[in-house]
């Protein structure tokens, strides 16, 4: 099972994208108070459950942290949504998803 590590500073981040490079990585978008977003996670669980070690997983609390959110959704070009979902590698985004579409079907699908 793949260790989900969370993102809680703006170091962690820079360092998750250079992690990139060598590994993908997926960044989750979590609202600990959102149902979807709850529900979402679950998928995401699952899926790190039965991956592979050579991947990479984060979440970010984005009512805890912010200003992580923030950058993510600069830093990459895509709109804040929540719960959302990005595979980097190489620090490119690959694939992005948000809300119900984040399963763990549709994640193992993205790192074919």
């Amino acid at each position: 099972m793949v260790e989900l590590k969370d993102l809680e500073s703006k170091d962690e981040l820079v360092q998750a994208w250079e992690q990139s490079k060598e590994n993908p990585v997926l960044f989750f978008k979590h609202s600990t108070t959102c149902p979807i977003s709850a529900e979402a996670f679950k998928q995401y669980q699952t899926y790190l459950e039965s991956a592979g070690d050579d991947l990479d997983a984060y979440m970010v609390k984005v009512i805890e942290n912010r200003d992580i959110s923030n950058q993510i959704a600069e830093e990459t070009d895509v709109k804040h949504e929540s719960p959302q979902i990005f595979l980097i590698h190489n620090k490119e985004v690959l694939w992005h998803t948000s809300h119900s579409k984040i399963t763990k079907d549709s994640i193992n699908e993205a790192l074919q």
